[in-house]
């Protein structure tokens, strides 16, 4: 599975409806399962971005199809970014000329 960082923005229409936004992520976690895409953190935050969501996805494409789904509901922008672990990153540098 690939690690995934997720950068939230509450759109117009996530700031009018903030009150459900536990529910929603919630919901999320749900329908992202079904995908097989495993939930695996989600803040809140303060600053340039309202939220960051940490996912593990079978390919890039599972992780697109959670990522639209999610945006498709209106009340979040989102920047999604492949991330990787120490122990990934090493061997990606063994290959480096």
């Amino acid at each position: 599975m690939a690690t995934y960082v997720t950068l939230i923005k509450l759109t117009e229409h996530g700031v009018k409806n903030v009150k459900d936004t536990c529910k929603r992520t919630a919901d999320f976690k749900a329908s992202a399962k079904k995908l097989g895409v495993e939930v695996k953190e989600t803040y809140w935050c303060m600053g340039a971005y309202d939220g960051v969501l940490i996912f593990d996805a079978p390919d890039d494409e599972t992780a697109t199809t959670a990522m639209l789904s999610l945006a498709s509901l209106n009340n979040v922008a989102t920047h999604t970014m492949r991330s990787f672990t120490a122990a990934e990153m090493g061997k990606i540098v063994t290959k480096t000329p």
